[in-house]
């Protein structure tokens, strides 16, 4: 019963992202959830995925600090992570009550909330920088530095593109067809395609971009252009450009068939 020395190298598949461990790195914490499937369970109860690694839906993405605070009770988040709250709830989840608590906002006296990340006093946080020289808040289990304000806006742009089609018939009153979206792509920096599109946004093109980084690859859950406007209007987003491409196929070699119309069209939002 319980996991043999056969399994000191653990693979996991957390939402479709693979990760790599050791055995002991995920029974760091006593009594959390993982400390309970990989010590008091044996390898036949846990769910596995095709390929034999074990699966656990969840945020794919999120899981990597997760796993970075088992491995030495100390986590790195960016300097600016607009993902704290979602990453609170995985903490619950994975009943890490100490990593969740700190990431809990702090209410004070005056009953204001602070994004502060709870922790003790005993000793101040460390400051690390990222392989690309951008600054990174370290969360120790006795210290922290202070985030920023999830409040806080960052200026940049984020361009929302996509590709349609209608068709055309004989009668072009009668039969037009008219816009039919196949899919709406956002581009921009991770973090402010988080912050704008939050659930709605699909990352499984490019699901392991950091915060920091730029992406193309994108799309959103929907096909609705005003709904993506209203989204990009509300965070503070305003269109400074755009542009449309256009081409028009037979849909057979009668001239005389329905025309098929295709468009990629671009929008370019900025927020100052």
């Amino acid at each position: 019963f319980g996991f043999s020395e056969n399994y000191k190298i653990i693979e996991l598949n957390v939402g479709g992202q693979v990760y790599v461990t050791r055995h002991k790195t995920l029974i760091a914490v006593p009594d959390s959830l993982l400390w309970n499937m990989f010590s008091k369970k044996s390898p036949k109860e846990l769910a596995r995925d095709s390929k034999g690694r074990f699966f656990l839906d969840r945020d794919g993405f999120l899981f990597r600090y997760i796993l970075d605070y088992l491995r030495d009770l100390n986590l790195v988040l960016p300097d600016y992570f607009p993902e704290k709250s979602r990453l609170q709830r995985e903490a619950d989840f994975f009943l890490l009550r100490d990593l969740a608590k700190r990431l809990r906002p702090r209410v004070s006296k005056d009953n204001s909330i602070s994004e502060e990340i709870s922790q003790s006093d005993t000793e101040d946080g460390a400051q690390c920088c990222s392989s690309s020289g951008e600054p990174l808040r370290a969360l120790s289990a006795s210290g922290a530095m202070r985030s920023p304000s999830l409040d806080s806006r960052k200026s940049g742009y984020i361009t929302i593109g996509y590709r349609g089609s209608y068709t055309i018939g004989r009668d072009i009153q009668t039969d037009a067809k008219f816009r039919r979206v196949a899919r709406i792509t956002v581009c921009g920096k991770t973090s402010l395609a988080k912050e704008v599109f939050g659930e709605t946004l699909n990352e499984s093109r490019d699901p392991d971009r950091p915060p920091e980084r730029y992406t193309s690859r994108y799309y959103l859950k929907y096909n609705f252009l005003e709904q993506a406007f209203d989204k990009l209007t509300e965070a503070g987003f305003h269109m400074v450009a755009c542009s449309s491409t256009g081409t028009c196929a037979y849909t057979s070699n009668d001239p005389n068939e329905d025309k098929i119309w295709t468009s990629y069209t671009e929008y370019v939002f900025c927020r100052e």
